[in-house]
């Protein structure tokens, strides 16, 4: 068992490029997690990573060992899976990511719901608007809005988002209200939401022309959905956002609809998760849960 507990430690530092990263996604201290790398670069006799003061990489031996690493551990769970098929109590950790927005508001209020149901399920929740690998991040399942472009995962639909958008009558006010998509290409400021490989750099309108894409600009931009729905609300710009999420803010007449006679294209929110993962009956069953209630959720926010 140790030396299971170390190759599960070595894959996670490879796939999350540090000990201390590592060793939190399993969580133990850096510590810990670090011993149990040098006991198995001890037992293997060579050394796995390349170390400096800024950076930790694998050797080349250490990309091989790697490969066949994770291979023990895929295996070793879906042998798992299959055995808990048998059994009438599902257990064992899910790892999940989802949008930090909708995350908040629709998937995070509902984890405790599926805990309490099945106590024998851990869940391991993380928050991010970056584009995710399932694979290389070690996760089981994502929550993603938009489109799904990895064949090798399944996607569960849970619901189309309208998409808008929204700008303060503070900022309309000041700025003047956009009357046709070209507007927004003179003297208005778009928050944008960037990261590395953000697809986001254009907005995708819908006009009586057809589908038409707008090189939209703002002087600043940010990572996290929920930034940008704060700077619109501060009369910062216009953002580009999901009905339901500022349909409050528009219920308060906080936030304006810009431009809905040619609106964004709308995004699909789902779940998604490598096939071979629906084996495993605590995914299943958490997937099911999550779609039908996260459902229910986004339309209880969008009625107020």
């Amino acid at each position: 068992m140790p030396y299971l507990e170390s190759l599960k430690v070595f894959v996670r530092v490879v796939e999350l490029g540090s000990i201390t990263s590592g060793g939190r996604d399993l969580r133990l201290t850096p510590a810990v997690a670090s011993n149990r790398v040098k006991e198995l670069e001890a037992r293997l006799g060579v050394r796995l990573f390349n170390r400096t003061t800024r950076n930790l990489s694998p050797t080349e031996v250490g990309k091989v060992f790697y490969d066949h690493a994770r291979k023990v551990i895929d295996a070793l769970e879906e042998a798992e899976a299959v055995v808990a098929g048998f059994s009438d109590t599902p257990r064992g950790t899910i790892r999940v990511t989802a949008p930090l927005g909708i995350g908040r508001r629709v998937i995070a209020p509902l984890i405790p719901e599926f805990t309490t149901l099945y106590p024998m399920v851990d869940v391991r929740l993380r928050l991010s608007d970056r584009k995710v690998d399932l694979f290389e991040d070690g996760l089981d399942v994502a929550f993603v809005l938009g489109e799904l472009k990895d064949s090798n995962l399944k996607l569960r639909k849970i619901a189309d988002c309208d998409r808008i958008l929204v700008a303060a009558p503070s900022y309309l006010e000041n700025k003047g209200t956009p009357q046709t998509p070209d507007d927004l290409l003179s003297g208005h400021n778009c928050l944008l939401l960037r990261f590395p490989r953000s697809p986001e750099y254009f907005w995708t309108l819908q006009t009586p022309a057809g589908v038409r894409k707008i090189e939209a600009k703002g002087r600043f931009d940010a990572d996290d959905g929920d930034v940008l729905t704060q700077w619109a609300l501060d009369g910062a710009g216009i953002a580009n956002k999901p009905r339901f999420d500022v349909a409050r803010h528009i219920a308060a007449g906080a936030l304006v609809e810009v431009l809905p006679a040619t609106p964004p294209l709308p995004a699909s929110f789902g779940c998604v998760y490598p096939h071979r993962k629906f084996q495993d009956p605590k995914i299943r069953l958490f997937v099911d849960f999550m779609t039908a209630e996260a459902r229910k959720r986004m339309d209880m926010i969008a009625n107020g």
